[in-house]
């Protein structure tokens, strides 16, 4: 990537590709392995699945860039593009989310929520990929954005489109509910 236009931030970049097409592909490196990690951690598709998901996404990104408001953050937005076409890739394939964690991703979260000594001592990848398989998808989606994706409560807000008051209910609602099926464990 050319350094000048790595360094132009992601409203530049959109003004610059809405004057020519071919600066879209900066944005596609720029954004192609966080979307297509959230893809996976939210929908459980493999590799290939989720690379024609991220695909579509990109799709519909350049084809709506038009009606993009600067005054948002463009990283919400293009997530938010990401969650709907992943949700209805699902709804199309009538399967319920198998929700993709990495080990690191485990030791992540359980790291900010205080319980990381004790997960340690356990062989706790499938245990805690069962427990958020188990939590409601509002609260498992939260988690995932919060502290997976590292989105603040703003973004992630923009991103599922709840106020934010409510994101910081669900993740506190949700880290409860993740704890009390780390007791059961």
């Amino acid at each position: 990537m050319d350094i000048s236009l790595s360094e132009k931030n992601d409203i530049e970049l959109v003004a610059l590709t809405l004057e020519d097409s071919a600066y879209f592909a900066h944005i596609i490196d720029r954004y192609r392995r966080q979307l297509q990690h959230y893809i996976r951690r939210i929908s459980g598709l493999g590799a290939e699945d989720s690379e024609d998901v991220l695909q579509d996404v990109f799709i519909k990104t350049y084809k709506n860039l038009n009606g993009f408001n600067p005054k948002l953050k463009f990283s919400s937005w293009i997530y938010r593009i990401t969650h709907n076409t992943t949700m209805s890739e699902m709804r199309k394939r009538k399967v319920r989310p198998l929700h993709y964690v990495d080990t690191e991703d485990l030791v992540r979260i359980a790291d900010q929520m205080d319980i990381s000594d004790d997960l340690e001592k356990q062989e706790f990848n499938e245990e805690v990929k069962g427990m958020l398989a188990k939590l409601d998808k509002k609260y498992r989606d939260v988690l995932v954005l919060k502290f997976l994706e590292e989105k603040d409560y703003k973004e992630i807000s923009d991103i599922l489109k709840i106020p934010e008051g409510t994101v910081g209910t669900r993740i506190n609602r949700g880290k409860k509910k993740f704890r009390e099926e780390f007791i059961k464990k």
